[in-house]
C-alpha cells in the first residue's frame, strides 16, 4: 500500500518563510512525500525562492482568492493516500509524518491524527513547548489528561521513536459531539486519510478569512474516530499581523464559528449528544462573541442583534445582558464606550 503523503502549503507573500516550510517537509524521516505549494497570487519572489528545491515540490499559482481556495486547490491536485497541511510560516519537526503514520497504522479505524505544537516568535525563539491548550479555549471542556492515561505509548506504536518521545501517549476517541463546544485541532498538526477527506469534501468556501479550519475538522470528527498524539510535532509562529488568528480577523472568526455550529446543529436535527443546556450555553456564548466583535467594528445594530440572540439562547448570560443594554445607548455614548473598550483591549491583548 502506498504511503505517499501530500503536504499542502498555501502561501501569500512569504517567500523566505515558505522556503523554510518546504525544507522542513523535505527533511522528514518519512521520505514518500509530495509538497504542493499553492501560491495565492503572491507579489514577491515566492516562485523564485522555491524553484529547483526538489522534484517532489509542485508549484501551483492562482489569482488571490484566500487560504480556503488555496487549500482546496491543493486538495484537488493531491495524489497521496494521506493529506497533511502546513501553513507557510510554520515548520514540521523531522519525525512528524513518520510518527503520525505509525499512529494511523495502529488505529486503522481512525480518519485523522493531530498533535500539540511548539510556539515560536518571529525570530524562531521558543515561547511555549506545548501551545495547543493555550491557543484553543475548548480544551477547558475536554479532559485530555484523563484520556491520555488510558492511551497507548508512542514507543509501542512506533518502535523507532526517539527515546525522548517513546513514553508520550496517544488516544483514539469519537469527538463529534465534543467539537460542538469548540475547535480542538490545529491544521498544521494534522495527518488525514485521503478517503476520509474525500467523504467530508473540501474546506467551505463560504467561510472566508478565518475559522474555516474549525468547520473542516469538525466534519472529520463527526465522521468517525480520530487520534490525538501528545507531542509537539510542529513549530508554530505566533504574533505576526498577517496571521488569520490576529485580532483584525476576529469578526470573521466569530461569524464563521456561529455558522459552523448552526450548520452542525441543523444537520444533526438538533440531536447532538450533549445536555440541552450545554448546547444552549454554547450558542449563547458564540452570539456574545459575535456581538463583541461587532462592537469592535462600531456596528451598534449588529451588536444589539447578537446580544439579544445570546439572551434568547441563554437568559442567565448576564454579560450579554449588560452589553445589550450598552448597545441601546445613544450612538455617541456607544461610540465612546467602543473606543474605551478597544483601548483597554489593546493594552491587555495577548497576541497568540
Amino acid at each position: 500500500m502506498s504511503e505517499l503523503i501530500s503536504v499542502i502549503i498555501p502561501t501569500y507573500n512569504r517567500a523566505a518563510d515558505c522556503r523554510r516550510a518546504i525544507e522542513s517537509v523535505l527533511a522528514q524521516s518519512h521520505r514518500e512525500v509530495e509538497v504542493i505549494v499553492v501560491d495565492d497570487g503572491s507579489e514577491d519572489a515566492t516562485r523564485e525562492a522555491i524553484e529547483g528545491l526538489d522534484s517532489r515540490v509542485i508549484y501551483l499559482r492562482q489569482e488571490n482568492a484566500g487560504v480556503v481556495a488555496a487549500r482546496n486547490r491543493g486538495l484537488a491536485a493531491a495524489q497521496g493516500a494521506f493529506i497533511a497541511f502546513l501553513d507557510s510560516d510554520d515548520l514540521f519537526l523531522p519525525w512528524k509524518l513518520e510518527a503520525q503514520l505509525a499512529a494511523l497504522r495502529f488505529y486503522p479505524q481512525a480518519g485523522m491524527v493531530w498533535t500539540d505544537m511548539v510556539a515560536m516568535d518571529a525570530e524562531g525563539r521558543e515561547i511555549r513547548p506545548a501551545h495547543l491548550t493555550a491557543m484553543y479555549s475548548a480544551y477547558r471542556y475536554f479532559n485530555r489528561e484523563e484520556r491520555l492515561r488510558e492511551g497507548e505509548r508512542l514507543g509501542k506504536v512506533w518502535p523507532a521513536a526517539p527515546s525522548a518521545l517513546a513514553e508520550r501517549r496517544m488516544f483514539m476517541a469519537n469527538l463529534g459531539a465534543q467539537m460542538f463546544l469548540g475547535n480542538l485541532v490545529h491544521t498544521s498538526t494534522v495527518l488525514l486519510r485521503r478517503e476520509c477527506q474525500q467523504v467530508v469534501g473540501f474546506f467551505d468556501t463560504v467561510l472566508v478569512r478565518s475559522g474555516e479550519d474549525y468547520d473542516f475538522h469538525y466534519r472529520v470528527c463527526r465522521l468517525g474516530p480520530v487520534v490525538y498524539l501528545d507531542v509537539s510535532s510542529i513549530r508554530y509562529r505566533v504574533g505576526a499581523t498577517d496571521q488569520l488568528t490576529s485580532p483584525q480577523f476576529d469578526i470573521f472568526m466569530a461569524h464563521n464559528t456561529l455558522q459552523t455550529i448552526s450548520k452542525a446543529l441543523a444537520e444533526a436535527g438538533g440531536k447532538i449528544a450533549l445536555p440541552c443546556h450545554v448546547i444552549h450555553q454554547r450558542i449563547s456564548a458564540v452570539y456574545f462573541w459575535v456581538g463583541r466583535a461587532e462592537i469592535n467594528q462600531h456596528n451598534r445594530k449588529g451588536a444589539c442583534y447578537a446580544f439579544a440572540k445570546s439572551l434568547v439562547w441563554w437568559l442567565p448570560n448576564w454579560q450579554a445582558l449588560v452589553y445589550f443594554v450598552v448597545s441601546l445607548l445613544p450612538f455617541s455614548v456607544f461610540e465612546k464606550l467602543c473606543r474605551l473598550r478597544q483601548q483597554m483591549r489593546s493594552k491587555n491583548q495577548y497576541v497568540a
